[in-house]
């Protein structure tokens, strides 16, 4: 789970804490897409602490969490493929139903 900050302060502030509390971090380089200026990349914390002490600290240094790790999907929001779905093959017919 990664934690992104805009200020480098808040993210070292947040790595201090969590080796504090016996986690491993660390502070990483955050390149966003079509972000052109070196200076303006976030800085991200990834972590092995909880998630919910990870949004605490978060909320506290004004940064967001990142759940996705970037890998391939993991299947737990893309299910099996459901079966194909029966459509009609002509309209129906509401007001006179005898007729068809």
């Amino acid at each position: 789970m990664r934690a992104i900050f805009f200020d480098e302060d808040d993210a070292q502030a947040v790595v201090a804490r969590l080796r504090a509390d016996g986690f491993e971090a660390r502070v990483e380089r955050e390149r966003l897409a079509g972000e052109d200026d070196d200076e303006d990349h976030p800085w991200a914390v990834v972590s092995d602490a909880p998630g919910f002490m990870l949004e605490v600290l978060v909320d506290t240094h004004d940064g967001w969490l990142d759940e996705d790790d970037g890998g391939p999907a993991t299947g737990e929001e893309h299910g099996d493929p459901l079966p194909p779905l029966h459509l009609p093959t002509a309209p129906k017919r509401i007001k006179r139903p005898d007729l068809g």
